[in-house]
């Protein structure tokens, strides 16, 4: 599958230059996720923003020396980065985008959760909400989660993971730890199916498979190259497959694309046997951002479009992000 930019017309270009001037005139810079529409990842890359994963994401957020963040991606993405640079104005296209392991994982249920077994390291996932990450001990994304998760168990610790199940199951797998895992799942990855999957190996029999671990394990199984998605698109460049199946957002093939544009890259299926839609390889949540919304946030600005969070959340949540990013600094496990 080849992703097309939209983008083509001469309206539509222009309007990215008007998105570039804004962005100077604001003292902005998009901070986009892989998950977006190619179009805004274009505009990130056109611009001096950063298209990247959670993790890359929150660094160069830090990193960066803008006074105002535009976050295309989801509502998570935005709150992180306003828990890391509370001096910065931090905006979304839209604040109705949401994740379905943030939804999944709601602050209160979680709490009792964790006090029901308070021996044990509060790990969560990167998408999750800020009250979420204020009650963790640790914050993880997919990119380092294995090597997170295996320093803990060396040192002897008990794990809770939150909130995606399917990672948490490949994780404790692969390092052997102790850990309970909080029931939630990406209503994207979900849908890979193993029986549609052996059905277009069995058609590209050439092709490598690549998965992103929240798929199920049936799917894992599978898979040539496991990873978050930037590991993903490494996996693309050094493989020496020219076809891949790509087992996450479709979203990934604008990058995909870019760094191997003599490569073909298909998607994993997700209709088959027990599918509940057509084709669910692309967030729905994601697919709220747009270049249309992205230049009346800038230009328009006000509470509609900022992200929020109560200081006393924000410390708190602060805590464990900070040791996951001094964590990668000194381990170097990005």
């Amino acid at each position: 599958m080849i992703l097309q930019s939209k983008f083509d017309s001469k309206e539509k270009i222009k309007l990215i230059q008007s998105i570039s001037e804004l962005l100077k005139k604001n003292n902005a810079v998009v901070v986009a996720h892989y998950y977006t529409d190619p179009d805004i990842q274009l505009l990130a890359d056109l611009t001096g923003g950063c298209v990247a994963d959670s993790l890359e994401m929150a660094c160069f957020s830090q990193k960066h020396s803008a006074q105002t963040l535009l976050v295309a991606g989801v509502r998570f993405m935005g709150e992180t980065a306003k828990i890391l640079n509370p001096e910065k104005k931090v905006l979304m296209p839209n604040l109705q985008a949401e994740c379905s392991l943030d939804i999944g994982c709601p602050a209160e249920k979680f709490n009792a959760f964790c006090q029901a077994h308070s021996d044990r390291t509060v790990v969560v996932y990167a998408n999750t909400s800020a009250a979420v990450k204020a009650r963790a001990d640790w914050v993880v994304t997919s990119s380092i989660a294995v090597d997170l998760i295996d320093y803990l168990d060396r040192l002897g610790e008990k794990i809770i993971w939150a909130p995606d199940r399917h990672l948490g199951y490949y994780v404790q797998k692969k390092t052997g730890a102790d850990m309970i895992c909080w029931q939630s799942a990406c209503i994207v990855h979900e849908e890979f199916k193993t029986q549609a999957l052996v059905q277009i190996k069995q058609l590209h029999p050439d092709a490598a498979v690549l998965v992103h671990p929240e798929s199920p394990q049936t799917v894992v199984d599978l898979a040539d190259v496991v990873g978050s998605t930037s590991q993903l698109i490494t996996a693309a460049k050094n493989l020496p497959h020219q076809k891949m199946i790509v087992a996450t957002d479709r979203g990934i093939f604008y990058k995909m694309q870019k760094a191997c544009p003599n490569k073909i890259f298909l998607e994993a299926p997700t209709t088959g046997e027990g599918a509940t839609c057509k084709s669910c390889a692309h967030c729905p949540w994601m697919a709220m951002n747009t270049l249309e919304d992205i230049f009346t946030c800038l230009d328009i600005g006000g509470e509609k479009y900022e992200i929020k969070i109560e200081e006393n959340i924000r410390k708190k949540a602060f805590v464990p992000l900070n040791r996951m990013l001094s964590y990668v600094k000194k381990f170097k496990c990005k």
